[in-house]
């Protein structure tokens, strides 16, 4: 049974940073479609990047708009992790983020809708504020 597990949560100031951490276990996170999802209290689950599988998309990310050029998604095949390095944060960044895999994946390159993902962490509170 895969499992994800997220790290790295926190309270930072506006404008600071943040790594996150997404350990799979059950799977190897190279071969699947890795995606971070944000949920702030009121607001629908937004996908806001993904990475998808190094042996199909060779690696090809995607980013929501809402982030692009702030955040970062990576993956370490050696540390067997997919993080998302948060940068330039805003309040309005404030939420939990989890991370979600698509093992079984039909398409070629990674999506960043919910319903296209398998397995999902627990989440981690993300909190931008002075």
């Amino acid at each position: 049974q895969a499992q994800l597990v997220e790290s790295g949560g926190g309270l930072v100031q506006p404008g600071g940073s943040l790594r996150l951490s997404c350990a799979p276990s059950g799977f190897a996170p190279e071969y699947a479609h890795v995606g971070w999802f944000r949920q702030a209290p009121g607001l629908e689950r937004e996908g806001i990047a993904c990475i998808g599988a190094r042996d199909n998309s060779d690696g090809r990310t995607n980013y929501a708009d809402s982030v692009k050029g702030r955040f970062t998604i990576v993956r370490d095949p050696a540390k067997n992790t997919v993080y998302l390095q948060m940068g330039s944060l805003k309040p309005e960044d404030t939420a939990v983020y989890y991370c979600a895999a698509d093992v079984y994946y039909s398409n070629s390159y990674c999506s960043r809708l919910s319903s296209d993902y398998e397995y999902w962490g627990q989440g981690t509170q993300v909190t931008v504020s002075s």
